[in-house]
């Protein structure tokens, strides 16, 4: 009861002077998946994605995980790889915590801004859904809660997508 008490009385000590506590993560779960360059691996990818699909998430977050990483992974095969051969490798990252869900798409594709992307679509004046080319993106930023895609040293780029829960 003191030990309780106390740790109340620190966070609310510490939160009136502006210091924010540091969380610890606690990983429950991480996983990686390799397929080729075909759609048709889709079918694989959702099965493996599978695995993370906790009894005590909602519906909806699941659902919103799913169409990210299908997303996801629909654009790196046709936009990125699209020149590549279909033996041309993604690597597939999901990591699980308490706090978080994080999908990472690696591709080995030309690098695009993806901000700026983003940025061009949102100025057009008409529906961006009713158009083929950029919904995908549209619905990854929509349905996550952090999103970025970044080159790295090896020549690949990485779609990075988390989505913040509390379990």
């Amino acid at each position: 009861m003191i030990l309780e008490n106390f740790e109340s009385w620190w966070k609310t000590f510490t939160s009136q002077l502006g210091i924010q506590q540091k969380k610890t993560v606690k990983w429950r779960r991480r996983s990686h998946l390799q397929v080729g360059t075909d759609l048709k691996a889709l079918a694989e990818v959702l099965q493996w994605f599978e695995q993370f699909n906790l009894p005590c998430f909602p519906a909806n977050l699941w659902w919103q995980c799913q169409t990210a990483l299908a997303e996801g992974f629909t654009n790196a095969v046709r936009h990125a790889h699209s020149d590549l051969p279909e033996s041309t490798p993604i690597d597939i990252d999901v990591e699980i915590c308490d706090r978080y869900l994080e999908i990472k798409i690696w591709d080995r594709g030309k690098p695009f801004d993806l901000e700026a992307k983003l940025a061009s679509i949102s100025q057009e004046e008409f529906d961006p859904l009713e158009r083929e080319n950029g919904r995908g993106l549209i619905f990854i930023r929509k349905l996550t809660d952090e999103v970025c895609y970044t080159r790295t040293p090896d020549q690949r780029n990485c779609l990075l997508m988390r989505k913040n829960f509390r379990l």
